[in-house]
Order: structure tokens, then C-alpha cells, then sequence
């Protein structure tokens, strides 16, 4: 089950406050800017700084590449 779109407009990353990418079928929430990303379980987001993920440079540049290919657009308009 997908996050619903109510819910993906007001989602923000809990430390810049800017806007994640959502990858569904990976089950993540992805900032960018940090290269931070954040797990989905049961359909719930894990918003906490201390649970997120840092990604390196390759593993960026892949989830760049895959928002590129699926058009993966941010939370909401910065």
C-alpha cells in the first residue's frame, strides 16, 4: 500500500525541513540535500533523525538517477 498523497504534502525531513523523494517501491523517503533517507514500515514513515539512513555517493547518485527515470517529484514545492 502506497502513502497517501495527504500525507506525502505535508511530509518534511525532520532536520532541514525541506522536502524528501518517495520511493514506494524501495520504501523509502529520501533527502537529498543530506543524503539522508528514512525507512517506511508497515506503511508508517520512520521520521526520527536517529533511525534515518546516510547513504554514500554512489547510492545517491543511484536514487537520483531512479527519481530522473520515474519521475519522482518532491514531497512538496520548497
Amino acid at each position: 500500500m502506497a502513502l497517501a498523497q495527504q500525507l506525502l504534502d505535508i511530509l518534511a525531513c525532520p532536520d532541514d525541513k525541506g522536502p524528501l523523494l518517495y520511493f514506494e517501491t524501495e520504501g523509502w523517503l529520501y533527502n537529498p540535500r543530506l543524503q539522508r533517507r528514512y525507512r517506511i514500515e508497515d506503511d508508517i514513515p520512520i521520521m526520527l533523525i536517529d533511525e534515518s539512513e546516510q547513504v554514500d555517493d554512489a547510492e545517491h547518485d543511484r536514487l537520483m538517477a531512479l527519481a530522473a527515470e520515474r519521475s519522482i517529484q518532491p514531497t512538496f514545492d520548497a
